[in-house]
């Protein structure tokens, strides 16, 4: 049977086929309905874990234990689980164990465009790069192959284009595993100096026999053709080079690394002229270079961005007008916090208090924007915490009375605990603002250990953000409505002022997950003076005209926070 599949919803078919057993993953895009599709298949168990790292622990237990297994992450959260991920290279596996990681050129939705090849190399597991939706299901088949073949965790690299292009895919049926004999190994399990200076040994072996191997899979494979230009490259940026290209002989490679040098030594000695066409890093082109061989690419692509069938037809085809899509006519829609939010509220009093905010990844992250402008530092997942902290020690007492760390229920559980920790266990003054809206929003409104559900949307335990504050000794632990401003703003007033750490929890459920009773809301004209206020919370259903204020009836939801903020009491439920 043959379906249309995202890559995502192919690369979850490939796990329940290849007989996965055990999933584990945190969500962020472009990888999160890997998990959400795997969700719907019974015989495999699936969670969500408080963070990547985490995930590739749960992950590494089940395939010692002697299941196959997977863990998924977008690609800067391989570096939160590059820990267990760098040891588990020395120690290999009992059965297969694959990471799947999902890379943003163009950085669509993240805040670099890291590339995971890189990181595959370092930490010396092999690494697949498919070009649709497929080989994103086949490449999962023989990647538990490759890992039980080789004793190695496996990386299965996708990239945007992708995880949320839709191919056609042809099903296949589910292979069922015995649960393989766990053995007691001290020496192959316990990472221990004396152990592994022989895994070590083991692993360089393993990377030699890895790349001879490569250049007989059939998953790297020539298309011969006109043998004057030649194209070595993987992944999305295949099917533009089919595309731009399509008399250039290509070599096509699925497994990227260990790269297949014979491979690509008899493609090259067979071409005149030889290009390297790649994502992001010159990874196969440095290589390449390295071993005596004449190519080029990044010199005409770059470092930045995307590619496409456009760029590469100006770059090595010489096409004229063959630049990106006029896009002057489209009209532009900025990032914006959804009506209703309830971090909107938060960030106009964080503004109004002129507070240094050391802010995070999330919704929230959207708080830096115009006209709220309230943040002045984001980093990584957790950062805000460590970060306030690190203004208090640099600059005094008086700064952490000026300066709030602002972070989700969710980030708090990933990775802003341990910052808390330690603001209380060094003794800061600082202010933590938890925004909870109860989901992790950005990525899709996923539960997480705070929310009292699981992945299948089942009761589960809910941690008690104030008993965690406040079992770390923690005081001050204060919750507050962000839409009762005048409240927020004398919290944060007082919390602020302290000589000891503080923690707010801001707490109102996001606007999609809890519709708002009363809408929408109507602006009285006799009594609007057009002072501007309610266009600070960057509401995208207010909005400004010469005779007044406007509420679009098609976006507000009825949240009233335009009625908190409104000196003349012009706005109002219609």
């Amino acid at each position: 049977m043959k379906k249309l599949m995202l890559g995502n919803e192919a690369i979850a078919r490939g796990i329940y086929e290849a007989g996965v057993k055990v999933t584990s993953a945190y969500p962020g895009t472009p990888s999160t309905e890997i998990s959400e599709n795997v969700a719907n298949y019974p015989e495999i168990y699936c969670e969500w874990a408080p963070n990547e790292k985490v995930a590739v622990e749960v992950a590494y237990g089940a395939c010692v234990a002697g299941v196959r297994s997977m863990a998924c992450m977008k690609h800067v959260g391989l570096n939160v689980a590059a820990d267990p991920i760098y040891s588990a290279s020395y120690s290999g596996v009992n059965a297969g164990m694959v990471v799947i990681v999902a890379d943003d050129p163009g950085m669509h939705s993240s805040q670099n465009e890291q590339d995971t090849r890189l990181i595959a190399r370092a930490a010396h597991v092999p690494c697949f790069d498919p070009s649709n939706s497929q080989e994103c299901k086949d490449f999962m088949k023989i990647a538990y192959e490759i890992s039980e073949k080789f004793d190695t965790p496996v990386i299965m690299r996708t990239t945007t284009r992708i995880a949320h292009a839709r191919t056609v895919v042809e099903l296949g049926e589910r292979v069922e595993l015995d649960i393989k004999d766990y053995n007691k190994n001290p020496k192959k399990y316990i990472t221990m100096p004396a152990n592994m200076i022989a895994r070590h040994k083991f692993v360089e072996q393993r990377e030699k026999d890895l790349a001879e191997y490569a250049s007989t899979m059939e998953i790297n494979k020539i298309e011969w053709n006109d043998r004057k230009i030649g194209v070595i490259t993987s992944g999305a940026a295949y099917n533009y080079v089919k595309e731009a290209m399509p008399e250039a002989s290509v070599l096509k490679l699925g497994l990227v690394y260990p790269m297949p040098r014979k491979l690509i030594e008899e493609f090259a000695n067979g071409v005149e002229k030889l290009y390297i066409i790649e994502d992001m890093e010159p990874f196969y082109e440095d290589t390449i270079k390295s071993w005596g061989i004449d190519c080029s690419g990044k010199d005409k692509t770059g470092l930045q961005g995307e590619l496409f069938e456009r760029k590469l037809e100006e770059k090595f085809c010489g096409k004229e007008n063959a630049g990106p899509m006029e896009t002057k006519d489209i009209p532009v829609r900025p990032p914006v916090l959804c009506p209703g939010c309830p971090h909107r509220g938060l960030y106009y009093v964080l503004g109004k208090l002129k507070l240094t905010v050391c802010s995070d990844i999330g919704c929230y992250t959207l708080g830096a924007l115009a006209p709220l402008s309230s943040v002045d530092t984001v980093l990584c997942m957790g950062a805000s915490i460590g970060m306030a902290h690190g203004f208090e020690k640099a600059r005094g007492k008086e700064q952490a009375k000026k300066t709030v760390a602002v972070l989700g229920d969710s980030t708090f559980c990933h990775s802003g605990m341990t910052g808390l920790l330690n603001m209380m266990y060094n003794q800061s003054w600082g202010t933590v603002i938890i925004a909870d809206n109860s989901i992790t929003g950005m990525t899709g409104h996923q539960p997480n250990p705070s929310t009292g559900f699981d992945i299948h949307g089942n009761p589960a335990p809910s941690i008690d953000l104030v008993k965690l504050c406040e079992s770390m000794g923690i005081k001050n632990v204060r919750i507050v409505d962000p839409f009762n401003v005048k409240e927020l703003e004398q919290v944060l007033r007082e919390e602020t002022a302290k000589d000891e750490l503080s923690v707010v929890i801001s707490r109102r459920p996001c606007a999609l997950i809890v519709k708002q009773p009363n809408t929408p809301f109507a602006c009285d004209k006799e009594k609007c003076r057009n002072c501007g206020m309610c266009m600070k919370i960057g509401c995208p259903a207010i909005i400004k005209t010469e005779t007044g204020i406007r509420i679009d009836e098609t976006q507000c939801v009825g949240c009233g926070l335009c009625k908190n903020v409104c000196p003349f009491g012009a706005l109002d439920v219609k």
